[in-house]
């Protein structure tokens, strides 16, 4: 099997317009405010910046274990986690339906001097005012024991 290659976000910016160039601007966001919340002046007051992308009366994410996070609790959830782990997004790939971006990452989150690579997708739901009013965040994670007994 071929190793697979994929590029930073950073690097394909600029190739996208439209909902899709948002949802990779919100992931850069997401990017600079876990390296930003290891800096001795952290605020968590920085996670707010994602307003800018999101209708916060209307925004819920539901996440991998479908548990649903209103805008304030989705807030605090980022605030408290990313002083905890380091993160790496490689790009992918992204998707634009309509009113739906996809947006699926190899994600790298190291915590506990443990790193984790899952592949995700997420899948933006935007409002006729181009804020995301929905996400929903989906993951694939290799078996603890390297190979699902199913498979051996």
């Amino acid at each position: 099997m071929a190793d697979k290659v994929f590029k930073e976000i950073e690097d394909v910016i600029a190739d996208y317009t439209g909902l899709s160039r948002k949802v990779l601007e919100i992931a850069l966001l997401m990017k600079n405010n876990m390296i930003a919340s290891r800096e001795p002046d952290y605020s968590p007051e920085i996670w707010e910046r994602i307003e800018d992308y999101v209708s916060p009366d209307e925004f819920e994410r539901i996440g991998i274990f479908k548990e649903s996070m209103d805008y304030k609790k989705y807030i605090d959830f980022n605030a408290k986690w990313a002083p905890t782990a380091d993160w790496e997004g490689s790009f992918k790939r992204v998707t634009e339906c309509g009113h739906l971006v996809f947006l699926e990452l190899e994600e790298r989150v190291t915590a506990e001097g443990a790193t984790n690579i899952v592949n995700t997708l997420m899948v933006y739901d935007f409002n006729s005012a181009g804020k995301v009013r929905h996400l929903d965040v989906y993951m694939q994670e290799a078996p603890k024991d390297a190979v699902h007994p199913a498979y051996a």
